[in-house]
């Protein structure tokens, strides 16, 4: 057909239903199961076919429908009760927040993804989910929170699995007016529009407004009228582009992001930088402030005072750089806009790369966030670990130990990722308000009142509803690609809900190392076709359309299943998303993750599992190096690093391999009691990880450890026209113009040997080239076991500091004097980047 134009009918809801369409459009019923059977329950082929989309099974569902449910008792009933639920918690005055931080001031969200739904496909793994996670947290803690994204009008691709097991892409254009978004609106009533130029083009964006619970998400859209046909192409797709796309689509939700809030006029006093993508918010808010009258270094400290950053991978190609050449591309203007040089904003992004054997500079996203904030963190304390080695280049003579990121371990939203059967046993022995109090460790410990037969009848339920969910789609892919009848048919007995089941999904990066359950074939297929104790194994996970490694690990995978001592013992499931995630997690006995360790900053989809009472067998990195306490799940091989890989991976299937079949599976099919028994392990992971893992503790942990001190910081530094901030600026500026011609010598009268107790006199000569000496650190720092102990020594007057300094433990010390510049008002003491280190006299 010629289309020459397209109309939405909207249904007329009886009175009696009226607010479906209400609740369809607040993602409250995201994690509310009671909610979404409401839409279901009209059609549910319709919901099915549609992805779960309330908004579009409203608009599917024949009028005479409504008007049947309209009249029905038991759906009046149900219907009742879950919008007093939905008013009670929309309503609720005595939240987390404002009981415990009624102080806090408005927090800035940015992210380049967020997971809320698999119906609103603009995520792409983990770290959308996260987000999404976090703005549900937010809303459930009362929280004054808006979030900024992306409207990406293809999503993320939809995977397809061709008869080789090959990972084909397809994009699927959604349609605005079946998603549960509205045209956001200016204070006076008028659709929000902002503009923001990119290279010499000026791109109009158009804002959404997306409603979780108390919350909302403010989405950016290109894909308007006013726009070239490339141009309204910048929100299509999410990572699906080449690195121009990139820096374009970062420019556009950092300053449009910005410039949104401002015309709908929404407060913001922290800005929180979810991963690097959002960096470029630091340029819009410097432009503001150097547009009334602040000079940019100011500026700059003024923005960046309000500012944190959370880093989320240590892997390279998690971290974007772009080489200058193209960065002139895109920001050739802000130099001028900021009242600063190219060189001085440019030396704020600057990571050295090795690109074809050259060393060049190159404007990397991270530094730049980092550089522009004065808070961050990693996702778990490994991460901050890591994180800390990685990053200290930029505090030259600092150890990695003192770097200023610190953690907090990512957790996942409970009420998401847990079925509501589990949910329903759950309420049978915890408090009333539970749900409000996730956090609460001590709270937990009544899931020892549940029986093992209560455990063991919810989890065969769940089980077989992930069977029967597997099942359909390995028909569906089957069918697709053309295969004969027998193996059609043969999907209507997939899988054996007596048999223990181990789920592993999850973005198909190498470091993964999805492949590492067949390290050893014949090994495997032993454990999965002993006949009275089987195993079997569900696979599912998307691999970046342009990661040709990752999908041949997909292959791989696909390929073994179809082997004939594996077929009906392996699967892998194609197009990994929430709804599958869900199924999984929700179904599996076990949850099995075996990254190479320390690359997996967090991981979440094993705290999901425990939720519902699958426990972890991973690999002690991320989440999993705290969460394991050894009664709630399993390890896979050492906590250490390895210089081989080929090593690693030997030393880590062999650990797999004989924790399943020495510890696992006697487990899983023994008939022991107490504490020897499986569902101890089922209890134990349910009691442990759902409260030290939920992402109401991780939201709770950013107010308490950054919102909360950087509203209050972030004010003082800002006030009286931004006069702290013009003071440090002014002193940082003076301190590293003079700090070449400081100098730095100390004397340490050491004995050879000494007793625990004895001391040192350390003495340290300094030439402060007319920096106050009063703004000079000097301190002994003394190195035993890999930890810094460190001793400031007292100012003389005179340019020397001495002190004698205790050595209280016995072992080998390294011993060295430092100066470190320092003033009032600091975020941190490595703020100003200058360390200098004596030399010996």
């Amino acid at each position: 057909m010629n289309v020459i134009g397209k109309v939405t009918v909207l249904p007329q809801l009886p009175p009696s239903i009226a607010r479906l369409s209400e609740l369809a459009y607040n993602l409250y019923w995201s994690w509310t199961p009671h909610a979404q059977a409401l839409y279901s329950e009209l059609d549910p082929q319709v919901w099915e076919n549609f992805g779960q989309n309330p908004v579009r099974t409203l608009l599917e569902v024949p009028q005479a429908r409504l008007d049947e449910v309209a009249t029905d008792k038991g759906y009046q009933t149900r219907y009742k009760a879950v919008m007093a639920d939905f008013d009670a918690y929309m309503n609720l005055k005595k939240t987390w927040a404002s009981k415990n931080a009624p102080e806090m001031k408005p927090v800035a969200y940015f992210s380049m993804e967020y997971g809320f739904h698999e119906s609103l496909p603009i995520y792409s793994g983990g770290l959308g989910v996260l987000a999404g996670d976090h703005c549900k947290s937010a809303s459930d803690l009362g929280l004054p929170f808006t979030a900024v994204g992306m409207l990406f009008h293809q999503g993320y691709f939809r995977q397809l699995f061709d008869k080789d097991g090959w990972q084909n892409e397809a994009y699927d254009e959604m349609d605005l007016t079946t998603l549960p978004i509205t045209p956001a609106r200016t204070p006076d009533g008028q659709e929000a529009r902002v503009s923001v130029r990119i290279g010499n083009r000026e791109i109009q964006v158009r804002v959404w407004n997306l409603i979780i619970g108390r919350i909302r998400v403010l989405l950016l859209d290109t894909n308007v009228p006013e726009n070239s046909e490339e141009d309204r192409k910048l929100t299509a797709r999410l990572y699906g582009g080449n690195q121009e796309l990139r820096v374009q689509q970062y420019v556009l939700l950092g300053v449009a992001g910005i410039r949104a809030l401002r015309a709908l006029e929404v407060p913001a006093a922290v800005y929180h930088m979810n991963e690097g993508h959002a960096a470029l918010l630091g340029l819009e808010r410097i432009r503001e402030d150097v547009e009334k009258g602040l000079d940019f270094r100011t500026a700059l400290e003024t923005v960046a005072s309000s500012t944190l950053f959370t880093t989320h991978t240590p892997v390279a190609a998690g971290n974007d750089a772009f080489a200058y050449d193209l960065m002139d591309r895109y920001l050739a203007d802000w130099p001028a806009l900021l009242s600063t040089t190219r060189e001085e904003l440019y030396e704020l992004a600057r990571h050295d790369q090795n690109w074809d054997g050259q060393t060049v500079p190159a404007f990397s996203m991270t530094v730049f966030a980092l550089r522009m904030s004065r808070a961050a963190n990693g996702v778990s304390e490994l991460h901050g670990e890591v994180s800390r080695d990685m990053w200290k280049f930029l505090y030259p003579g600092a150890e990695a130990e003192e770097v200023p990121i610190g953690h907090v371990t990512n957790g996942a939203h409970n009420l998401t990722f847990t079925s509501q059967a589990m949910r329903d046993l759950l309420s049978t022995v915890l408090p009333k308000d539970w749900t409000e109090r996730l956090e609460d460790e001590q709270m937990w410990k009544a899931v020892d009142q549940l029986s093992d037969a209560q455990l063991s009848n919810v989890q065969l339920e769940t089980k077989r509803e992930m069977i029967a969910f597997i099942r359909v789609r390995m028909r569906e892919q089957m069918l697709r690609n053309g295969a004969g009848a027998a193996d059609v048919a043969a999907t209507d007995s997939l899988m054996d809900e007596n048999a223990l089941t181990i789920g592993f999904a999850r973005r198909f990066a190498t470091y993964k190392r999805a492949t590492l359950l067949f390290r050893d074939r014949e090994r495997l297929a032993r454990i999965v076709n002993n006949p009275e104790r089987p195993v079997q194994f569900v696979f599912a996970g998307k691999a970046h359309p342009a990661d040709n490694p990752g999908k041949a690990f997909i292959q791989e995978i696909y390929k073994m299943s179809q082997e004939p001592e594996f077929r009906g013992k392996i699967v892998i499931l194609e197009n990994y998303d929430m709804n599958v995630a869900r199924h999984l997690v929700q179904g599996v006995d076990i949850w099995l993750n075996n990254p190479r360790r320390p690359l997996e900053a967090s991981g979440t989809s094993g705290m999901k599992a425990s939720f519902n009472g699958s426990p972890n067998f991973s690999v002690l990195d991320g989440w999993w190096r705290e969460g394991y306490d050894g009664t709630n799940g399993w390890p896979i091989g050492e906590e250490r690093e390895y210089a081989d890989l080929n090593v690693q991976d030997d030393a880590d299937a062999y650990s797999l391999y004989q924790t399943l079949e020495d510890d696992i599976v006697p487990r899983y099919y023994g008939e022991a009691k107490g504490e020897d028994s499986w569902a101890y392990s089922v209890r134990r992971s349910i009691e442990t990880v759902s409260p030290r893992f939920s992402m109401q503790r991780q939201v709770i942990d950013y107010v308490q450890k950054f919102y909360l001190p950087l509203g209050t910081r972030g004010q003082e530094v800002a006030a009286n026209g931004s006069a702290q901030a013009h003071a440090i600026a002014g002193w940082k500026t003076w301190v590293r113009q003079q700090w070449p011609y400081t100098s730095l010598s100390a004397h340490a009268e050491l004995p050879a040997t000494c007793h625990p107790g004895q001391t040192a006199p350390i003495s340290a000569s300094v030439n402060p080239a007319g920096i106050s000496l009063d703004e000079l650190r000097v301190e002994a720092v003394l190195s035993r076991a890999g930890h810094l102990t460190r001793f400031e020594l007292e100012n003389r007057g005179d340019g020397t500091f001495s002190a004698d300094v205790p050595l209280a433990e016995s072992g080998l010390y390294s011993v060295g004097v430092r100066m470190i510049p320092e003033m009032d008002g600091l975020s941190n003491e490595l703020e100003a980047g200058l360390i200098k280190w004596a030399t010996a006299r």
